[in-house]
């Protein structure tokens, strides 16, 4: 699967720094080496770190960037990354220069001089982030460098170790969601996602997996019709943590189309081959609750994914088709592309029904309206209550995860009318598309219900790089949920 390095946290010892092998990372201030531990490397160094401070090169140097020095004197390294910062730098700037030291450092050992810095922790979350890579598809080749050992070397490792645990667990729940949303759909079929997310019990979750006969009984009409014109089977996986004590779980709800063609409404083929994405939502669902169980989250929380594909076939759900949905309601298929909506209807309404849930929020990559409005920068984000929305931005902005959010309003909600059915599933024109889109889902919300949905459709996945990430799937939305149930609903 995916390649995350493993990091191990050792006491200082200059001359093991200086026997080194591969890469030497040290983080130095504007004016030189400031330290005593950098003061001493730079002595090895031959004072080369000096020289460093008082050339053209570090006084362009942006705070977070990385000057390497080849071949240094006096290191058995082959190389020295000299990350520019000060004693004012934030923790998520730490975390950036982490993943820059990870853009830099290749794939041989590495060793970081975490001695007498701030937020050394951040910086080896940042790190693991920025060091992943999704190879599972390709022939390896036998002639390339292997991977090396990371060290943080810190004059109380024992704490820096103890610092950096949790950002172990969250690493691991990233790494998981860009793992599930990077397969391609004939590997990562309905079955098994269901499968992965059913070995997570090793680590104390309680797994259900509800199958397509299950979701005939209950109701779910409005799920089935989806992945009604694929051969791969429709399921439902609850995903239970309990470490807080008898409170209502916080309700994660994840949409999980493995495959989306748009169905009968048929997406261009231009393209297409990202919608092997269309399952982020889920992917985000199940690396949270990773996230929460590896680092024993003291809160209840459960997540619930849907996953089905979106196929045409024969047996396919059509253009004009009316389908009754957990709750009741029935709904005008109007565009079988606007199919996600229809998915998460159901699995939020069981959510409420059998768990009673303090608050739920839903993720999707629902429209490509939101890549319009707020581009890949943020997500959208639409609530029923002020101070839950303001929690959950909080928690965004606290792990430099963008979100925004956007209106809702009874005006939008009036395009949803149906002649024939209860409500359309798409509004009359293009118009505030996500707005509409979120419109339709608080129809399946109950009264006195907190609820966010977050529309993940621009930030799931890049075609670029990141600070914190090879392009592809990103794990967007893990670090603030996981912030977000700390910061609310742990004691």
């Amino acid at each position: 699967m995916s390649r995350t390095p493993r990091i191990d946290f050792l006491p200082h010892d200059a001359q093991d720094l200086t026997a080194a092998q591969g890469r030497v990372a040290v983080f130095m201030g504007p004016d030189g080496p400031e330290t005593e531990a950098v003061r001493a490397l730079d002595e090895a160094m031959g004072g080369a770190l000096a020289r460093l401070a008082g050339g053209r090169r570090w006084s362009r140097a942006g705070t977070g960037d990385v000057v390497e020095i080849a071949v240094p004197a006096g290191l058995a390294a082959e190389a020295v990354l000299v990350v520019k910062h000060d004693a004012e730098t934030d923790r998520l700037a730490m975390r950036r220069a982490g993943g820059a030291i990870a853009a830099s450092a290749g794939r041989g050992d590495l060793t970081v001089l975490a001695s007498g810095l701030r937020h050394a922790g951040e910086v080896a979350l940042g790190l693991a982030l920025r060091a992943y890579r999704f190879d599972a598809h390709q022939k390896q080749d036998p002639d390339a460098e292997p991977d090396g050992r990371v060290r943080f070397i810190s004059e109380d490792a024992e704490a820096l170790a103890r610092e950096a645990g949790p950002m172990a667990a969250i690493a691991e729940g990233v790494a998981f969601t860009r793992d599930l949303v990077n397969e391609p759909a004939n590997v990562l079929t309905t079955d098994d996602f269901a499968a992965r997310l059913a070995a997570m019990q090793e680590l104390g979750l309680e797994v259900e997996i509800l199958e397509e006969d299950e979701l005939k009984r209950l109701g779910m009409g409005a799920l089935l019709a989806v992945g009604q014109g694929s051969d791969s089977p429709s399921k439902v996986v609850v995903m239970r943590w309990q470490g807080g004590g008898d409170e209502a779980p916080l309700a994660l709800v994840g949409k999980g189309v493995v495959f989306d063609t748009g169905g009968i409404s048929l997406k261009p083929a231009a393209g297409m081959e990202d919608m092997t994405m269309d399952m982020g939502g889920a992917g985000t669902v199940a690396g949270t609750m990773r996230a929460l169980a590896l680092r024993r989250a003291k809160a209840n929380v459960v997540g619930l994914v849907g996953l089905v594909e979106n196929m045409p076939s024969g047996n396919a759900t059509r253009p004009g088709d009316v389908v009754r949905s957990l709750k009741g309601d029935t709904i005008e298929v109007i565009n079988t592309d606007a199919e996600g909506r229809l998915v998460l209807a159901d699995v939020m309404w069981y959510a409420q029904e059998r768990f009673k849930p303090s608050g739920m929020i839903d993720l999707a990559t629902l429209t490509g309206a939101i890549i319009v409005a707020l581009g890949h920068e943020n997500a959208g984000v639409f609530s029923n209550e002020d101070g839950f929305a303001e929690a959950l931005l909080a928690a965004a902005q606290a792990e430099g995860e963008g979100a925004w959010r956007l209106p809702m309003g009874e005006a939008y909600d009036k395009v949803l009318k149906s002649r024939v059915a209860d409500m359309r599933n798409v509004g009359t024109g293009r118009e505030g598309g996500s707005i509409t889109a979120a419109q339709f889902l608080k129809r399946f919300v109950q009264d006195g219900t907190p609820w966010i949905h977050l529309d993940i459709a621009g930030t799931a996945s890049l075609k670029s790089d990141s600070a914190l990430g090879p392009k592809g799937a990103t794990g967007w939305g893990v670090m603030a949920l996981n912030r977000l149930v700390a910061d609310r609903y742990e004691g």
